[in-house]
């Protein structure tokens, strides 16, 4: 299939939780590997009111990466718990930097209107702000 996904069905896809069965098989583990990644806090899925786990797709995706770091990469569940740790704390720090970027260039913008270029000189340029009482 080559058409795009519509942008409601693609938020609807980011919506959709999985039971421990579906998300069992949909990252191809066995559900008792998710209880046990689970209680380790690897993956933390969300809970029903009943105490019955409900997968994300991010979930599930989280799971795969799991299951790759440890067969492909010979990861021990320690150092993969790390790695997401870190992972994570990286994610939330871009975020930071995108946030305060936004900030500087809001600042920038705003006193752009104050500055007045000089050509490059040996001269010494006084300058004195105005009074702003």
């Amino acid at each position: 299939m080559t058409d795009k996904p519509k942008k409601a069905s693609s938020s609807h896809t980011e919506a959709q939780m999985f039971v421990i069965s579906v998300a069992a098989e949909l990252a191809g583990m066995h559900a008792q590997t998710l209880r046990t990644y689970d209680r380790l806090g690897l993956v933390t899925p969300q809970r029903t009111s009943g105490g019955g786990r409900r997968y994300s797709a991010h979930d599930v995706a989280l799971l795969r990466e799991v299951q790759r770091l440890s067969q492909d990469e010979g990861v021990n569940l320690a150092g993969i718990k790390r790695i997401i740790e870190l992972t994570n704390q990286v994610s939330a720090l871009q975020h930071r930097i995108e946030e305060m970027a936004a900030e500087i260039a809001a600042l920038h913008a705003s006193y752009r209107r104050d500055l007045v270029p000089v050509p490059r000189s040996t001269a010494l340029v006084v300058w004195q702000p105005k009074n702003r009482r």
